[in-house]
């Protein structure tokens, strides 16, 4: 019986342990921050530059996954709390993927709601500097998840996380192989991969939904349209080299827009 309890105490104690789903994994976070920064205008620059000087840096790529990574840090419990609902939204509306805030955002709870949120600290020069800079690493990190399918997925499945799939010989499920699975299968860093992206050239951006005056809620509903295309939930719960073939480039893709409608976020607020 005291064997039982024990094997059961650390069974639940390595589920306790098991990391939430992180939106592109370091890598994909890394490469959107990489490409807005090739793109921001010279005021912009300087002040994302000076707000990092406080984190002896000046790369955005460095703090792209700080979001993510304040849940395995004692001192920013609080912190994770408060936001790790910020990352993601769950539809309810089945796959017409509409957003209605009252319904899909409850409380302001999600990352349409959250991404507004710290942009308006990171335009308001009339905060504390250290305000800023948290509010740019929420920033830089909330418009990467929006741009990663199943981080505005569905409710049934939280996001791809529910559904399991093999992948390369292994169990995984949908959402870890959009983060950061398909990705790795390039075998580029992330600044190669930047590089990679960013010499294709100027990326074309999805129309307007109508009737949304939202950009924020629009980018949501568009990737919630790509895990509802034919195909995105992969056949037999396999993804093999087709389904790679297939859906690498629309990741890739949506990277190239983040680090664009990023670096324009952040050219609009850091600009006088």
């Amino acid at each position: 019986m005291k064997l039982h309890r024990c094997l059961l105490a650390v069974a639940l104690a390595m589920i306790v342990a098991v990391p939430a789903a992180q939106a592109w994994g370091p890598l994909g976070h890394s490469i959107v921050a990489a490409l807005a920064q090739r793109h921001l205008s010279p005021a912009a620059e300087a002040e994302v530059e000076r707000l990092l000087a406080a984190d002896h840096t000046t790369q955005l790529a460095d703090i792209a996954s700080w979001p993510d990574q304040i849940q395995d840090d004692p001192a920013q419990a609080t912190l994770w709390q408060q936001t790790r609902k910020l990352h993601y939204i769950n539809f309810r509306g089945g796959p017409a993927c509409d957003y209605v805030p009252p319904r899909d955002c409850r409380d302001g709870e999600c990352v349409v709601a959250g991404l507004a949120h710290y942009v308006a600290i990171l335009g308001d020069k009339s905060q504390p500097d250290a305000a800023r800079l948290e509010a740019l690493k929420f920033v830089v990190h909330f418009v990467g998840d929006e741009h990663q399918p199943l981080h505005d997925g569905y409710r049934d499945d939280l996001g791809g996380n529910r559904y399991q799939v093999q992948f390369e010989g292994r169990g995984s499920n949908l959402h870890k192989v959009w983060d950061s699975g398909m990705l790795k299968t390039r075998g580029l860093a992330w600044q190669a991969y930047a590089q990679k992206l960013d010499a294709e050239g100027p990326v074309t951006l999805p129309p307007p939904i109508a009737p949304l005056d939202d950009p924020y809620a629009q980018w949501a509903e568009e990737s919630c349209r790509i895990t509802a295309a034919p195909g995105f939930y992969p056949d037999g719960h396999k993804v093999g080299q087709a389904y790679v073939d297939a859906e690498l480039p629309v990741a890739e893709n949506q990277l190239r827009i983040a680090g664009r409608r990023l670096a324009e976020v952040l050219n609009l607020a850091l600009t006088d």
